[in-house]
């Protein structure tokens, strides 16, 4: 097994039995915000040939620094066959069909399937709504000769999971912030460097638990950081250590890993070539030793280089945000205020207003009362000052992930009354029909457990118990059938729709029974597998 490093989550994964790529990103994401780190930008020919025509693709979620649509889309060939995780919705594979992909492999969590030859993979998935109702993923792939285990951003619960297929060679993991806290929030610096440290200090022990865990032959630093080179926001590129930012690049990871006594860790740039074979490891830098360290080693002096290559590019992507047009605060009402009446549960959750600011338009979400109305200094508890041109474009595209679409920014500023309320940024990730009854029903699963009513569904050509043994997800929502399996999507639980026998595990079944013909049909937004 070879596999070359393609900056950030990007990998190329060359076996003798076909080639997949993971994960490829070149083009700076939310809104100019994050670059790859180190450049990507400065690849041989040779490499990039490679790159656009693989054998198999496999995106792990719908982030921009993972799901680069415009790079795919120019360059990667449409042919490819497409590894897609058993996602609880389907909006990853509709992106990627809008960019031009036909020929999807579809997965279920954790399952091993072969591909080619000796080429077997498994993608274990992540449905928590925190990570968005698209979920996560992350891949394993084994060739007979080396087990890899691509984990990216993914956080699977249980860690041995991802261990569960064999001895593992390589690890690919997330070790480095990938959000937007805490910096952006009004505080103090003494506060903000307490609570950079211990965001930084959280992010390597959930590295290390899942480096622990896997005890894989090397471990290989990836999936960030990325870093900021326009000017408002370069002070969140770590380079001394000092810096209030929770982006430490991979160095300090492998000093970390180092102290634990774990010394074969991997520094990659993209380029590095790291071969295994039964077992054995060889790592080929794409430059000399000593450009490789002075990549970190005189960060700044390298990022400025980068910055001023760039320099016309990021101005031209300022100039596509939107100026102000008539109209916000209506536009915005007429979005959300439909998405507060159906999610009850969520509202009662965040119990508060939020103001969000744009400039001269301040809105208020009146989540108790499901409202979205001008403010009129209410007392609120959240607030959001976010540049008028940037939430003028989102609501252009109309965005149905603000984290995603602007919060990853790190464009703009946040305040709160109080502790975290994940229901807030639920509810900014939730901006559309299909989004916001998965997260409802979410909260309404964690929040307001069931009781065991007797209710029933209709789905097919039978009614069954409204909520599933698993964890209680509604199946009204999380349900899909195909002939006579019906798949919970919120776990991937499977069951017999003829006898309730539950496919996953033993000591769980479904309420069911055959309908009478006048109610066999299927329940309001439940479709068949095609």
């Amino acid at each position: 097994m070879r596999v070359i490093p393609l900056g950030h989550a990007g990998l190329l994964i060359e076996t003798n039995h076909g080639s997949i790529l993971c994960d490829p990103w070149f083009v700076p994401a939310f809104f100019g915000s994050w670059f790859p780190f180190p450049r990507n930008d400065q690849l041989p020919q040779s490499l990039l040939e490679l790159i656009e025509h693989p054998d198999y693709l496999y995106v792990s979620h719908i982030h921009g620094d993972h799901l680069d649509e415009a790079f795919l889309a120019g360059h990667v060939d449409k042919a490819t066959p497409v590894l897609l995780p058993g996602f609880p919705t389907r909006e990853l594979e509709r992106r990627l069909r809008d960019v031009g992909f036909r020929t999807f492999v579809r997965t279920d969590d954790g399952e091993e399937i072969a591909l080619t030859g000796d080429l077997r993979v498994a993608i274990h998935v992540e449905t928590s709504i925190s990570d968005g109702p698209g979920g996560d993923s992350a891949l394993m792939v084994a060739d007979g000769t080396a087990r890899l285990v691509n984990q990216n951003d993914c956080r699977p619960a249980d860690p041995r999971a991802l261990g569960s297929h064999g001895p593992v060679d390589l690890h690919f993991l997330q070790f480095s912030g990938a959000i937007w806290y805490p910096m952006v929030y009004e505080e103090s610096p003494e506060a903000m460097r307490v609570q950079c440290e211990s965001k930084v200090d959280s992010q390597f022990a959930r590295a290390m638990r899942y480096v622990e865990e896997l005890d894989a032959g090397a471990v290989v630093p990836s999936a960030g950081p990325p870093c900021f080179l326009d000017p408002d926001l370069f002070h969140l590129n770590v380079i001394t250590g000092d810096e209030l930012s929770i982006f430490p690049d991979q160095t300090a990871f492998l000093r970390h890993l180092a102290a634990a006594g774990r010394d074969k860790g991997v520094i990659n740039v993209p380029g590095t070539v790291i071969e295994v074979i039964d077992g054995e490891m060889t790592v080929t830098q794409p430059r000399p030793d000593v450009e490789i360290r002075a990549i970190f080693d005189d960060k700044a002096a390298y990022l400025a280089r980068y910055q001023a290559d760039w320099s016309a590019w990021m101005a031209e992507q300022r100039s596509s945000w939107l100026p102000a047009a008539p109209g916000l605060l209506e536009r915005l009402a007429d979005w959300w205020e439909p998405l507060l009446a159906m999610a009850p549960t969520l509202c009662s959750a965040v119990g508060a207003s939020v103001l969000v600011r744009a400039d001269d338009v301040e809105v208020l979400i009146d989540f108790p009362e499901g409202e979205v109305r001008a403010y009129a200094g209410e007392p609120y508890r959240y607030r959001f000052e976010i540049a008028r041109e940037l939430v003028e474009t989102v609501v252009a595209s109309h965005a149905v992930d603000w984290s995603n679409a602007l919060f990853l920014s790190l464009r703009f500023r946040a305040w709160r009354d109080g502790p975290f309320n994940e229901y807030v940024y639920n509810f900014f990730k939730s901006l559309s029909v299909e989004r916001m009854r998965r997260t409802e029903a979410e909260a309404r699963r964690k929040l307001l457990p069931p009781a065991d009513d007797g209710e029933e569904i209709a789905i097919g050509d039978y009614l069954v118990e409204r909520y599933c043994p698993h964890r209680h997800a509604d199946l009204s929502v999380f349900a899909e059938f195909d002939g006579d399996v019906l798949t919970c999507t919120l776990h991937g639980w499977k069951f017999k729709l003829s006898t309730g026998e539950c496919l996953t595990a033993t000591d769980r079944s479904l309420r069911v029974r055959r309908a009478p013909a006048s109610s066999a049909a299927a329940p309001t937004g439940l479709v068949a597998e095609p």
